[in-house]
């Protein structure tokens, strides 16, 4: 049986492997193939097969349910209702709607999207609104968070921003309950902890500040501010429990048998914890792994601990193939995993304070190469804040919000309770806060994939029993991923990586020994994406410290995230074309025309002395490597570029395009001065300004220039000084990806 789960659950994992599905033609030979298999002694490949093919048809499924491209970019009158509690965010609503349709064609399933200004909006409304629909389409970088795979996990088939709407039909059902309760949790006096009480109740994280997340992430917690497979399990044990200890005391009916009741009160707790919680992805996943462990303790404690693990995995992998495209779904797999691997078999008993900090420091190592592999950050802290945070979080802040939450209706006592649980999270938030202050989150240089296994193969055999010969030699096999061979250009060439930040700029230029970054991407509101983008995307490749920070000018698209690429990294210098529109933080020092060289490479500045503006005073870059000449232009128009062309003559081999390819810059004069052999474009998909604009792609066309444009390609890598192909992040397949 156990062989059969494992051949099962390799079969459905296979699909977060593919870089295409495979035609439904051949899954259906697979499957008849499978058939047969299953009663012969090669039974294990068949449950692969199945597996295999079952997976890849409903991921098929979802990538098929995505918005027709004719109605891509297109505003649509649609109808529909709000599913799940809508998410206030920065002056906006962001909410998702089912059961949608419109005359002008057939929708997905299920759309995401948002309102700026939306009126009071409530989850089980029905709504009528006016729509600009969007393909899921995401931002690729350097090992950076995948929206497109996290939105076909979901099973989301489109986007949209809402121009207008009216309401149809008022909330009703159990949707419009959780809304209803969301708003009283809200409003209790929990000492300005309400939202993040929503949270541990509603799985809502809505409540949560920016501020609050970066702190759960430095210090590894976020599973415990929201609803997670342990707040589901913790229900579930408690009530378990319970129900043990009364039999055990002569207090429970003779007459009920004590296991059984306990199994089905717990899985109830836990069905009905899940139900508050919107029962979403994570939380079906949690409830499904304490109905077949409850099952296991019921029935089938003979088989050990592995075949209900595998059993919940098979399961859960069934009903939602595409769970394994979320992080979360590895990491609760993975977290039982190990400590099974290392409870297990282990001669004696430890008292319960040593097998709490065993638990959470063999976490930690057991984790880490899967977070390392799955480009999430890592916390240095995530051992401490944890053993101190879990017990806390589990025994004092969510039985109060649970209890404050039942008792609501209850003058006074309801909200004293709540008060006492934001009570308790103050606390926490305040312990977390001199935890990330002394060691916040890691996040790895990108590695290898048999860097990885090795590392994985490492922390496995670091968590053999003590004594154990090979122990050391695990030491040995995690070393590669900590200690990465950095491939650092030769001297004399110089290696440039412009970044996928939507409608922005983020051009990161390395030579051998030094790092310049030029411009920081945009940040909107909470969202910065100098911290969710440039900042992961430059630790991934190795960078630790900016020597220079080189801001063209201070428009929001091109220094937004300024100042969180200042505070991650470190700089040396930061000079801008446009000090004066900067925050004073970062210490911006004016751009004049210089010129230097870091190992063989030669830079050289521009500013136009005579701008009126901050895009025609930008801050030029030329960079020369081996003869290969980069261009950076920032945004300067067309004035500006026949400033430039007075005092330049010598043609480049690689140009930004100024201003993202607008129609107010790449004039045909500058055009043709520069002669560009290939054009680098970088702006968001779809955008609202038109960016590139069409005379613009076809006058460089005609000047038989090869483009390369953001929003097609995700991120490039030029390696400056080699003459050769650039390389472009979307070519990497994955069959969630659009092309």
């Amino acid at each position: 049986m156990r062989i059969a789960l494992l051949g099962l659950a390799l079969g459905l994992l296979l699909l977060r492997a593919l870089p295409l599905l495979p035609p439904r033609w051949v899954l259906l030979t697979l499957a008849l193939l499978a058939l047969p298999l299953l009663l012969t002694r090669l039974h294990p490949l068949g449950f692969a097969l199945l597996g295999f093919a079952w997976a890849c048809h409903s991921a098929q499924m979802a990538v098929d349910d995505r918005l027709d491209r004719s109605l891509d970019g297109r505003v649509v009158w649609l109808e529909g209702r709000v599913v799940g509690l809508p998410e206030p965010q920065d002056g906006s609503l962001r909410f998702q709607l089912e059961q949608a349709h419109s005359r002008r064609g057939v929708l997905p399933a299920r759309l995401r999207l948002s309102w700026q200004g939306a009126p009071d909006m409530r989850a089980g409304e029905r709504w009528r609104l006016a729509v600009k629909l969007k393909r899921p389409r995401g931002l690729v970088n350097p090992q950076a968070f995948d929206y497109e795979a996290w939105l076909l996990a979901r099973r989301i088939g489109a986007t949209g921003s809402v121009k207008t709407g009216e309401r149809l039909e008022a909330a009703t059902g159990i949707a419009a309950w959780r809304d209803q309760l969301r708003t009283a949790l809200l409003a209790t006096p929990a000492q300005g902890r309400a939202g993040t009480i929503a949270a541990l109740v509603l799985g809502d994280g809505s409540g949560l500040e920016a501020s609050d997340w970066r702190l759960l992430q430095d210090t590894g917690t976020v599973h415990l501010l929201v609803i997670s497979g342990q707040h589901i399990v913790m229900l579930a044990g408690l009530l378990y429990a319970a129900v043990a200890w009364l039999a055990r005391r002569g207090l429970w009916p003779r007459g009920w048998p004590w296991l059984p009741w306990a199994c089905a009160v717990a899985f109830a707790g836990a069905l009905g914890y899940g139900l508050l919680a919107g029962f979403d992805v994570p939380v079906r996943r949690a409830c499904m792994m304490v109905g077949v462990v409850l099952v296991w303790r019921l029935r089938f404690r003979h088989l050990g601990v592995w075949t209900p693990l595998l059993m919940a995995m098979c399961a859960v992998l069934l009903a939602e193939p595409l769970a394994s495209l979320q992080p979360g779904f590895w990491l609760s797999f993975a977290a039982v995993g190990l400590l099974a691997w290392t409870f297990a078999g282990r001669l004696g008993a430890w008292n319960p304070w040593r097998t709490w900090w065993r638990a959470q420091w063999l976490l930690a190592l057991g984790l880490f190469p899967l977070l390392a592999g799955l480009g999430l950050p890592l916390s240095l802290s995530g051992p401490l804040a944890n053993l101190l945070a879990v017990p806390w979080v589990s025994a004092v802040s969510v039985p109060l919000s649970l209890a404050g939450t039942l008792l609501l209706g209850i003058p006074y006592l309801g909200d004293g309770l709540c008060w006492l649980a934001g009570g308790s999270l103050v606390a926490l938030f305040a312990v977390l806060e001199c935890i990330a202050a002394w060691l916040p989150a890691w996040i790895p240089v990108a590695f290898p994939l048999w860097s990885g296994v090795l590392a994985g193969l490492g922390a496995l055999v670091l968590l053999l029993p003590a004594g154990v010969p090979v122990r050391l030699l695990g030491s040995f096999l995690v070393l590669p991923i900590l200690f990465p061979m950095l491939d650092r250009p030769a001297p004399g060439r110089a290696e440039v990586w412009m970044l996928d930040v939507g409608q922005g700029l983020s051009v990161l230029v390395r030579t051998r020994d030094h790092v310049l970054l030029y411009d920081a991407a945009a940040r909107h509101g909470e969202f910065d994406l100098g911290e969710k983008v440039v900042v992961p995307s430059l630790r991934a490749l190795g960078v630790a410290q900016l020597d220079l920070m080189l801001l063209s000018h201070a428009d929001n698209d091109h220094a937004g995230g300024a100042l969180a690429v200042k505070k991650a990294l470190g700089t040396g210098r930061v000079i801008s074309g446009d000090v004066a529109g900067l925050p004073a933080r970062l210490g911006a020092k004016p751009c004049v025309a210089s010129d230097w060289e870091w190992d063989g490479v030669r830079f050289a500045t521009w500013r136009w002395s005579a701008a009126r503006n901050g895009n025609e005073g930008s801050c030029v870059l030329s960079v020369e490597a081996n003869g290969e000449r980069l261009l950076l232009t920032g945004d300067m128009g067309r004035a500006a570029e026949a400033a430039w062309r007075a005092e330049h003559e010598e043609p480049v081999d690689w140009l930004l395009a100024p201003h993202h390819g607008s129609r107010s810059s790449s004039s045909a004069a500058f055009v043709q001065a520069t002669r560009p052999r290939a054009v680098l474009i970088s702006r968001g998909w779809g955008n609202a300004f038109g960016h590139p604009h069409p005379e613009v792609v076809q006058r460089y066309r005609t000047a038989g220039a090869l483009l390369y444009d953001s929003a097609e390609t995700g991120a490039v890598r030029i390696r400056l000084g080699a003459f050769d192909e650039p390389l472009k992040l979307r070519d990497h397949a994955r069959f969630w990806r659009e092309k």
